[in-house]
């Protein structure tokens, strides 16, 4: 498979502490982070989900009992550098709590605890769109995080990432697309297909947060993140069928239907669209100006498509 070349020298005296390391994005950015020999606190509540990196050089893998700041002061001891990668796309009820405890209420724990222990690095991967009056409990929590981040980081050098959808290898956007494209053969039904976003590669992602931890230009500042094009919801899930191999014809569904199957779907085993995320597809995921991010999907997406 192509492989993103990095070409960034960090600071490898540092130690750096993730939450929510062991997923899609934390493990590029782990992996990319040991080669420059940077020591690494993992905090995790599953250890299992963290089997790919034990035994690892420069790592260790922290098992945390929950998010506290108390929690969080004795998990991220000793480190100089914060990254915050936590985030859910749903929730298991629908009064945005979950969104709200997981997104928010995490993130002003981490900062508070960093604040305890004079950390003055901080690095959030957030969401395009974050904004506290945005169309779903996704995003205004998600802006809410960014909010308390600006407002309360006076001791904290912070920087927050808003990417649009992110794709890569073992990505949840194009490949959950791929397994359901197995399941519903001949005709697919698709929810809000008109909007837009820019999809942009993992490795670009992970490249402009370590890019920015030893530079002083990037504190305060958020930085949106977009690939170099533009699709609508149904050209990347034609896109999606065509390279994986599965053919049908993917049908759009008007505004009414859309909201309809959103409501449907909360109900399928793995909730492939809630209704918090038919309002999220109310605002196209795209950058009003042009992003650093220029690996392209038809790049790399052939290369892991072809095998679902």
């Amino acid at each position: 498979m192509t492989r993103f070349h990095y070409n960034h020298d960090m600071n490898s005296t540092h130690t750096i502490s993730i939450l929510g390391g062991s997923g899609f994005v934390g493990t590029e950015l782990c992996t990319r982070l040991l080669q420059d020999n940077v020591k690494i606190k993992l905090l995790t509540r599953d250890i299992s989900s963290c089997t790919h990196f034990t035994s690892v050089a420069n790592i260790t893998i922290v098992c945390v009992r929950d998010y506290t700041t108390e929690s969080l002061v004795e998990s991220i001891k000793g480190s100089d550098t914060v990254i915050n990668l936590i985030g859910i796309l749903n929730e298991t009820g629908h009064n945005g709590k979950q969104f709200y405890d997981v997104h928010t209420g995490i993130t002003q724990n981490a900062l508070h605890a960093c604040q305890q222990l004079g950390i003055k690095r901080y690095l959030q991967l957030s969401a395009l769109n974050a904004n506290v009056d945005g169309p779903s409990h996704y995003l205004r929590s998600k802006g809410q995080a960014e909010q308390h981040l600006l407002t309360h980081c006076d001791d904290v050098a912070v920087s927050i990432f808003q990417p649009s959808v992110i794709f890569g290898e073992n990505d949840s956007f194009l490949n959950r697309f791929a397994s359901l494209l197995k399941f519903i053969p001949i005709v697919f039904p698709l929810a809000c297909a008109d909007a837009k976003f820019s999809p942009v590669y993992v490795g670009d992602v992970v490249k402009t947060m370590i890019d920015s931890i030893d530079d002083p230009s990037s504190h305060s500042q958020i930085y949106p993140l977009c690939g170099p094009n533009t699709y609508t919801l149904k050209q990347l899930v034609e896109y999606t069928a065509k390279i994986s191999g599965h053919r049908c014809k993917v049908i759009s569904l008007p505004p009414a239907l859309s909201k309809i199957q959103a409501y449907v779907f909360e109900f399928v085993p793995g909730k492939p669209l809630s209704i918090d995320n038919y309002h999220s597809l109310q605002v196209d995921s795209v950058c009003v100006n042009k992003s650093k991010c220029t690996t392209t999907l038809e790049e790399i997406a052939p290369n892991y498509l072809g095998n679902n």
